[in-house]
């Protein structure tokens, strides 16, 4: 609880330190001291809160006396509820509850010390930078990245292209890398530079794309295209044995 004292976050970057301290608290809580957690929120007891601290510890305890309170009051209760659903579960309620505490603590400290428009922008963006409580309780972040690396690494037909499916940097040349173990020698700078300018562009729309732009192969003319200029997507391309682009499909057409 807020008992102990702490400095008072006062600019955006502070705010920020004490969103991570409290949040680090918080996932500690109800992963690595579960047990603990578990323990403590006793269903004969009263009303229980769970508070992270900003120095990245946590604590159950009953909500503060005085009203208003200093600071926003986290979900009351949450003890009463451990017994009646799967562990499991109950974590994962609590954790949602957490996030909603974190981020009203956060809009707290914003609106008493008057942070403007895009003082708020850079506070949020910042705490989007990081995987919510929930996600990191119930491993949604571990399942979403290897989900994301699955849909990069698999071509249009669902097997590996000769050439990088994953999003590369403006100016590397994506279709025509070579394994160093094949090829015995480099290639010369200059003509190196030549390949990469020609090789990662559209064949839609001949523009380079963002480091986060998903591609798509075409198994017949071997070029590559943005997947919204083609109106593909990686769900989309999980399903296509052997995508032919536009302009394959139209000639197969008139023959």
């Amino acid at each position: 609880m807020e008992g102990a004292p702490h400095p008072i976050p006062r600019t955006v970057e502070e705010v920020h330190n004490d969103f991570k301290g409290r949040r680090a608290g918080l996932i500690k809580a109800l992963t690595i001291d579960v047990e603990k957690f578990y323990r403590q929120c006793d269903p004969e007891k009263e009303n229980l809160c769970l508070y992270g601290l900003p120095n990245e510890t946590w604590e159950v305890n009953l909500p503060v006396e005085e009203v208003p309170p200093e600071l926003p009051e986290p979900a009351l209760g949450i003890n009463f509820a451990r017994d009646g659903m799967q562990e499991k579960d109950w974590l994962s309620l609590v954790s949602v509850h957490c996030d909603s505490w974190l981020l009203s603590v956060a809009f707290y400290f914003g609106a008493r010390f008057g942070f403007g428009k895009s003082e708020r922008k850079r506070l949020f963006q910042m705490i989007n930078d990081m995987p919510t409580v929930f996600e990191v309780v119930t491993g949604a972040v571990k399942q979403a990245a290897t989900q994301n690396n699955n849909s990069k690494n698999k071509s249009s037909g669902g097997r590996l292209p000769s050439r990088q499916l994953e999003p590369v940097p403006r100016g590397i040349n994506m279709s025509a890398m070579k394994d160093e173990d094949e090829s015995g020698e480099e290639e010369d700078e200059e003509e190196e530079e030549e390949d990469e300018q020609g090789a990662a562009l559209c064949g839609a729309c001949g523009d380079n794309n963002p480091t986060d732009e998903f591609w798509i192969c075409c198994d017949i003319c071997e070029r590559w295209f943005h997947g919204k200029c083609v109106k593909i997507t990686p769900a989309k391309a999980e399903h296509i044995k052997h995508y032919k682009c536009p302009t394959c499909s139209n000639k197969r057409a008139r023959v």
